[in-house]
């Protein structure tokens, strides 16, 4: 039966998390089931959430609080309509010692997201980020059980923060048009003179390009801050965690190509793109064995130099573009 949860979860993944599932499937077995498990509970809970026209608030909590229960143990997964992800979960959450606050905290940000949909300050969208990334990064850095915990987590934290930023600068498009979302700080808009009327029209202006110029300044630091924990973790785990790293990152690349234009269309990465950056990704990493160094051969994100003062992970300082 539990196998069958698994597979269960894997087919989630598969099915809704192309670039993740790419990654995973490069951690060894011991680490690439858990991680279907934790994905597929994840997009459950998500996806409570993300229903453009999905039941009123007062069911969604409902629902997410069924979630919460489950997950918890509190209540049989059999009286859930996810039966087989939640009893994957609740069997991976005892064997790992997944504490509660962790999944209590990542169920109240998916709460947050029925309630809030604008947040003022990258601040508020970290606290946010607590919960729906941060959350995801702990319970990972638990299963892979790293020996250096203490010295891994924080970098877990930066890294989980880049890859939902990325998502954030990816989607704006979608997640106004689609859920009435803007993660786009109100204050960094604001600085540039850029409103939600212009997002959902899709004007793309030098405005915009510098709100985007800016976050993607920030998110960049944070994969900086991320990769540079790699080395903490288990040796069988570090390449699949640089990969997903590198495919995420990537969609850096493709939003500067579109020049930051991320609102008359969502960029995507292709699979020949995936796959491509996978092979040189893996021949660097066979090289040299050193993540912060194939990163920054093969990603999008450049390496500081030492004339670059970029937005650091709490949005303080000048990014190099606006020099």
């Amino acid at each position: 039966m539990q196998s069958d949860n698994i597979q269960t979860s894997k087919s989630i993944q598969q099915e809704t998390g192309r670039t993740f599932h790419l990654a995973t499937r490069l951690l060894p077995a011991r680490i690439r089931h858990p991680t279907y498990v934790m994905y597929a509970f994840f997009r459950v809970a998500d996806e409570v959430v993300d229903q453009p026209e999905g039941p009123p608030p007062t069911v969604q909590h409902e629902q997410l609080e069924v979630i919460r229960e489950a997950a918890l143990g509190n209540i049989d997964p059999a009286e859930t309509d996810h039966v087989a992800v939640l009893a994957a979960f609740q069997d991976l959450a005892e064997r790992h010692d997944i504490s509660e606050e962790t999944i209590n905290v990542f169920i109240d940000a998916m709460e947050m997201d029925i309630a809030q949909a604008r947040y003022d300050t990258f601040e508020d969208l970290r606290e946010y980020m607590r919960g729906s990334a941060v959350a995801v990064g702990h319970m990972m850095t638990e299963v892979m059980d790293p020996p250096q915990k203490e010295a891994a987590l924080p970098h877990a934290t930066a890294l989980a923060e880049a890859f939902q930023l990325s998502n954030f600068l990816r989607d704006v498009r979608e997640d106004i048009h689609d859920y009435g979302r803007v993660y786009l700080p109100q204050e960094t808009l604001e600085r540039h003179g850029v409103t939600e009327e212009q997002l959902a029209d899709a004007e793309v202006d030098d405005a915009f390009r510098a709100v985007m110029q800016e976050e993607l300044a920030r998110t960049d630091e944070l994969y900086r801050e991320g990769v540079a924990g790699i080395r903490y973790l288990p040796e069988d785990c570090q390449f699949g965690v640089l990969l997903a790293a590198v495919l995420y990152a990537d969609h850096h690349r493709l939003i500067r190509d579109r020049g930051y234009d991320v609102l008359t269309e969502t960029p995507d990465l292709t699979r020949r793109r995936r796959l491509w950056l996978l092979a040189r990704t893996w021949w660097h990493w066979r090289r040299n064995g050193d993540p912060e160094a194939t990163f920054y051969t093969v990603s999008a994100v450049s390496e500081r130099g030492p004339g670059e003062t970029p937005t650091d992970a709490h949005g303080h300082g000048q990014p190099a573009w606006r020099g």
